[in-house]
């Protein structure tokens, strides 16, 4: 097995997705007639019209929040709000502003030390895309009849008949492509390399699980690494991913995990249960049955893996946090300073920091307002707080992490690197909760300073006796 080597950057770094077309709007990129009105309710195929540019004027937002690299949703061309029937892959949609906009948001976002990671759907193209248009319009005679899976002719591309050649989920518009095809390969490799020689800082990847051919991604991993050995390659797989994870193919994946888990544990007593996310059954957690989750998912894969893996609350294909958890403030909150404080790379979804809701897909995709008096003004200041402790203190970005306490609704864990050492302790539950936590070889003996909640506490012979810790709350001590 190769040594496992990931981006050194992204294990400092806080993600921030963005959906092109609901973040926000700039007048200075042209836009077509038929556009929903900005903020209307969100409907599966209408454009509000949010482009590249609209991000460019709004970077101070996302500099003054602590964030420091975006992960977008596709913002090639395509015939879809979403923008996952890419039509072409060299260029940036025009209703996002063309490939001068993405120039002038890698120039303005590089400038402020924020990185950029684009969505690569290498899996499937759309009606659109010029090879498989070409198949529609020549049949057996196209160039191009083996990019593509076609099982009989006249092809079906519309309608309510089984498709007759292979397609995504059996959507007749999605095609999958036919990786087999060693024109295919060099295609989808190709682009790759265009965009991080373009200036891109890696790639998010579309359901990688539907290419299931090794050699192919492990082609596509040297490709990136060639054009920039940093460079982040983040797959979209929602469950355990160790074939994927062993220095060879990818670099992480969007970990629906702790995601589960946190709302399984914060928002247990609020959540939906009938919702399931990805298709996955949602569980409750005792303080003791998260901590167990917690380590196996950190015990997972190699730790260069871990201290990368893309963390999230919530994503464009799932029903926002709040929403999941009954628009209980508290579990957002505990669960974002959680995830602030775990291992691997946080990503806040656009607009949690203002309050933003939204159940499923396309109700999570609302417009962004940027009226600033519909904002939740102290849930922007608490997430900007939490990421500037992830910021200031190396341990929660870097650190090990230490298993201290799970009891009843407490859990308590310790992250250390060097001399800079933390203890961060939750309860979820509804009554206050005194702990006793171990802290020998953490916290020295002597004073312990609350950098959240609590209170300036004494350690004394390796032991924080009653660190006493409110309702739904949480506390993070570090000595001195």
């Amino acid at each position: 097995m190769p040594e496992v080597q990931t981006p050194e950057w992204v294990k400092d770094a806080v993600f921030y997705q963005i959906f092109p077309d609901r973040f926000a709007k700039s007048a200075a990129a042209p836009k077509p007639s038929g556009l929903q009105p900005w903020g209307a309710p969100p409907t599966s195929h209408g454009y509000q019209g949010g482009d590249l540019l609209g991000v460019v004027e709004h970077l101070d937002h996302l500099a003054d929040l602590g964030v420091n690299a975006i992960y977008f949703n596709p913002i090639f061309r395509s015939a879809s709000n979403h923008r996952y029937h890419t039509h072409d892959y060299y260029q940036v949609d025009p209703m996002l502003g063309g490939n001068t906009a993405l120039r002038t948001l890698l120039d303005a976002a590089h400038a402020r030390g924020i990185r950029v990671v684009l969505d690569g759907v290498f899996n499937h193209a759309s009606r659109g895309f010029f090879q498989f248009h070409d198949i529609l319009e020549n049949g057996p005679d196209s160039a191009y009849p083996d990019w593509f899976t076609v099982e009989a002719w006249p092809l079906r591309p519309y309608g309510s008949k089984q498709p007759n050649y292979k397609c995504w989920w059996n959507q007749p518009a999605l095609p999958k492509f036919n990786t087999d095809t060693p024109a295919v390969r060099e295609f989808i490799w190709d682009v790759t390399r265009y965009w991080i020689d373009f200036g891109i800082d890696g790639w998010r990847l579309d359901v990688p699980e539907e290419i299931d051919d090794v050699a192919f991604w492990q082609e596509f991993r040297r490709v990136v690494k060639r054009a920039n050995p940093e460079a982040y390659i983040v797959g979209e797989i929602w469950h355990e991913a160790e074939r994927w994870l062993q220095g060879d193919q990818l670099d992480a994946v969007m970990n629906y995990i702790i995601a589960r888990a946190a709302l399984g544990f914060f928002a247990a007593e609020t959540l939906d249960r009938t919702y399931r996310p990805g298709g996955f059954r949602l569980r409750l957690f005792g303080a003791r049955a998260f901590a167990n989750e917690i380590d196996r998912m950190l015990a997972l894969y190699p730790w260069p893996v871990t201290q990368v893996q893309l963390n999230l609350l919530d994503s464009h294909d799932t029903a926002r946090f709040i929403y999941q958890a009954g628009e209980d403030q508290t579990a957002l909150r505990l669960a974002l300073l959680f995830m602030l404080t775990m291992p691997g790379a946080p990503c806040i979804y656009y607009g949690a920091e203002i309050g933003m809701t939204g159940g499923p897909d396309p109700d999570c995709r609302r417009a962004f307002s940027w009226d600033r008096a519909t904002w939740d003004e102290d849930l922007l200041a608490f997430t900007r707080r939490a990421i500037g402790l992830r910021q200031a203190h190396p341990a929660l970005r870097r650190g090990s992490f230490r298993r201290l306490y799970a009891h009843a609704d407490v859990y308590a864990f310790g992250r250390q690197l060097g001399d800079d050492a933390l203890v961060i302790a939750f309860n979820a539950g509804r009554t206050t909760r005194p702990v006793t936590l171990d802290v020998d070889g953490l916290l020295a003996d002597g004073p312990a300073t609350a950098l959240w909640g609590g209170i300036d506490m004494h350690v004394s012979r390796g032991t924080l006796r009653n660190l006493t810790l409110p309702p739904r709350s949480a506390a993070v001590l570090a000595s001195g």
